[in-house]
């Protein structure tokens, strides 16, 4: 049994948690949150000890940690558990500093421990499975990937200030699954943005709606739409074209009912948002975590994918920018 303890008991941790309770070869230990009162109330649904942070990487009672704690937290948490022989587990993004995460990444090898950036979409069951089909060679050579990224409205301007911009806070995401898809890394980008949703989004120097085109060496192109606003609600949907065909992964519905009359044909809305999508993936993911950690292999993505992501996401801000193409 592989004792976790989770750092940060806000949303993503409790998400964290509650898969935890699901899984039979792991659970959750101890639990930390600068809240007193979020840690008491995610340690009675877990049945898990409240500590400080510096206890529970110390505690020899922990194996592994989860850092689900705001991102300018990371750098220093990362930090200790590495030094500490702790397993990480780490959501997105590392840090908002590319040297910054490189210098966690030179502690984590020096200290031989194992971690995983938590790009949890590559373990949605739709996604993981139209991967696999590609890695077969169902639909031939890749050509041309498109993902389309829409949510149902924007988060509050407080927290579009703090995110780092839509490059680095949503498109990060579609930029691992790029690279997840694609097979190879690209070496061109293009990026452009607007404001198109709310204003305030602009005044506080940010895009509502964006979109990028990346470019393999081989020639592989892939299209990224992101967009703060879906009236229809929570919009994510991937399409590759090979040189043998198609191959797409539509959108996950409230239901598969589907209602047919004078009006026409109609079906249910998509689910609600994130938590609710990417449910199983969430799952999915942590389980990885400990089942590598259990077979002694290192998780995936890792550290260095984290990287990379975070690396594209400065560049397309720097094209939105400057609008132009980035030799990466």
């Amino acid at each position: 049994m592989l004792n976790i303890g989770i750092l940060g008991c806000g949303r993503i941790g409790q998400v964290h948690g509650k898969s935890l309770l699901r899984m039979d070869n792991a659970r959750a230990a101890a639990v930390c949150d600068f809240m007193p009162e979020a840690a008491q109330a995610l340690s009675k649904t877990l049945n898990a000890k409240v500590m400080t942070s510096d206890e529970l990487i110390d505690s020899p009672d922990v194996d592994a940690v989860i850092i689900g704690t705001p991102t300018d937290t990371h750098y220093d948490l990362i930090h200790k558990a590495a030094v500490a022989g702790k397993a990480i587990f780490c959501e997105k993004p590392i840090d908002m500093s590319t040297e910054r995460i490189s210098d966690c990444l030179k502690t984590v090898e020096n200290a031989n421990v194992a971690f995983m950036t938590a790009f949890n979409r590559r373990f949605d069951p739709n996604f993981a499975h139209l991967e696999k089909q590609l890695r077969a060679g169902v639909v031939g050579d890749v050509e041309l990937v498109t993902i389309l990224s829409r949510d149902p409205s924007p988060p509050p301007v407080s927290y579009i200030k703090s995110s780092g911009g839509i490059f680095r806070d949503m498109m990060i995401h579609d930029f691992d699954m790029a690279r997840f898809l694609l097979g190879e890394d690209p070496v061109e980008l293009h990026a452009t943005g607007s404001c198109l949703v709310d204003p305030a989004i602009g005044e506080a120097g940010d895009f509502d709606t964006a979109a990028v085109t990346l470019k393999t060496v081989s020639g592989k192109i892939c299209q990224i739409t992101n967009s703060r606003r879906a009236s229809y609600g929570y919009d994510q949907r991937i399409e590759v074209h090979g040189s043998k065909g198609l191959i797409r992964a539509d959108n996950v519905l409230e239901s598969t009912v589907e209602i047919a009359n004078e009006s026409g044909f109609s079906k249910s809305p998509t689910q609600a948002f994130f938590l609710e999508r990417y449910a199983e993936a969430y799952l999915m993911e942590l389980k990885h975590f400990v089942d590598s950690l259990e077979s002694g292999s290192m998780p995936q993505p890792n550290g260095l994918d984290g990287l990379k992501s975070q690396r594209l996401a400065d560049a397309a801000t720097a094209s939105s920018q400057d609008g132009t193409v980035k030799i990466l």
